[in-house]
């Protein structure tokens, strides 16, 4: 993929559309949950509380040579999502960004994406051929991207066609488990206190390092289990499953329905122990520490920063709330807003991804020179960790998460990996641990002894 030339790469999916159409179909509880069974062995899977986006082979691939650096690709991709026309006799309505403003219209082309954390690395987006969309209080939905004969074929087939009656995890659960650090402790440890002598020169004022470790399990790790696990641990999060990238991320890096937009940055952490009395002074704590608040600021100014200059408003709480996660508790600042109006229409959930990503959430700041500091000195390949992951429509609409308390599981093993951000009075042994707090998210659904 790395020597595609990009115009080549865009007439390809332009010769991709080319052909396909799309149908929309409602689907009974038993069909869903035969489907969503399906997914999470085999197939593409986003869920949150209230939505559920499961996605089930690939009809097409929208390219992205210049990654999230390069607006003219970001807006290319979504076009070209926006050119499959609907199966007119399947009743399908044509795509509309005023459609958009109401969450509960009818789903269009969706494609799925997880992107890597280098804003410069060449990505793409998946357009399912099957694409499952279920909301809470509404009738699930079923989007099928393919030639005319095939839309029907599956809507008329379905869920039998997608989902076969027999399991594709035949092999049983592995039971046997080993655990190993990239590095030592004390070479992390040596790493915080490196960061730390440079942000005391003044160049930086964060920076974000990164921890690695893998499980290396007997038999291969089933995508099933992990995200049942993952479910049923963190149910406030958004789980998801691309491709070999699984994790339940709790921060919102940017949704977009219509006009409207949110985003909910997480910044600033306290370990939770259980103990009601416990959790409640080490709240009280972080909701009082000037060092994590000046930490949550930072991420939040950078947002709003960024949406400037795409939105007619803003708004903003003047402080932040506790986000209760399972074991730990974070800082959180829920940004609403309105977009402006350029040029008939308003970016794309994907555009404005393009605008916001890295935050000095998982970069550091001032973010350009953290960037430049990570690539010389992290010496770790984040891959897809910490980077977007989510869903845009052929509207533009559409929901990113940040790919954190996640994994890149390729059969009997899992790279884990878990950031902390290190400011002028960090303590690196604190730092470890809060690696260590970070990395249980997904540890605990993986390792089963």
């Amino acid at each position: 993929m790395c020597d595609r030339d990009p115009v080549w790469w865009r007439r390809v999916m332009s010769r991709l559309a080319i052909g396909l159409c799309y149908g929309v179909s409602p689907i009974d509880t038993d069909t869903l949950a035969r489907l969503r069974a399906h997914a999470y062995q085999a197939g593409r899977v986003i869920e949150r509380e209230g939505l559920m986006i499961l996605g089930f082979r690939t009809a097409a691939v929208l390219g992205l040579p210049g990654g999230l650096a390069d607006p003219p690709g970001l807006r290319l991709a979504v076009a070209d999502l926006a050119t499959i026309p609907p199966l007119c006799d399947t009743g399908s309505a044509e795509a509309s960004a005023e459609a958009g403003d109401n969450q509960d219209a009818q789903p269009v082309p969706i494609a799925l994406g997880a992107l890597a954390f280098e804003r410069l690395a060449q990505g793409e987006l998946l357009v399912p051929e099957v694409t499952v969309v279920a909301r809470d209080d509404s009738t699930p939905l079923v989007v099928v991207v393919a030639p005319p004969e095939r839309v029907r074929e599956l809507l008329d087939g379905l869920p039998d066609v997608v989902a076969p009656g027999h399991s594709t995890e035949p092999t049983p659960p592995p039971d046997q488990f080993r655990l190993a650090s990239a590095r030592p402790h004390q070479d992390f440890l040596d790493r915080v206190s490196a960061a730390l002598a440079e942000i005391a020169t003044g160049s930086l004022d964060k920076i974000v390092l990164a921890r690695e470790v893998t499980v290396h399990a007997n038999r291969p790790l089933r995508q099933s289990d992990l995200l049942g696990r993952l479910r049923a641990l963190h149910p406030s999060c958004t789980s998801f499953a691309i491709d070999g990238f699984i994790g339940a991320t709790p921060e919102l890096l940017l949704s977009r329905y219509g006009a409207r937009i949110a985003s909910m940055p997480l910044a600033g952490t306290a370990a939770r122990s259980g103990d009601p009395d416990s959790d409640r002074r080490a709240e009280s704590a972080l909701l009082g520490s000037v060092k994590e608040r000046s930490e949550h600021r930072v991420v939040v100014d950078a947002i709003t920063s960024a949406l400037g200059p795409v939105v007619e408003r803003l708004e903003v709480p003047d402080g932040p709330v506790v986000r209760e996660l399972r074991n730990v508790s974070h800082l959180g600042t829920s940004i609403t807003g309105t977009l402006a109006r350029r040029g008939g229409g308003y970016p794309s959930a994907l555009d404005l991804v393009g605008l916001l990503h890295p935050t000095p959430a998982v970069a550091g700041t001032p973010v350009d020179l953290a960037l430049d500091y990570l690539a010389k000195l992290e010496e770790l390949d984040r891959d897809r960790y910490a980077g977007p992951v989510g869903w845009v429509d052929a509207r533009g609409d559409g929901e990113w998460y940040l790919g954190i308390r996640s994994a890149i599981v390729e059969g009997s093993s899992a790279r884990l990996f878990a950031g902390v951000g290190i400011v002028a009075d960090s303590d690196p042994a604190a730092e470890l641990a809060e690696t260590q707090l970070k990395l249980q998210a997904f540890l605990a659904a993986a390792v089963r002894p």
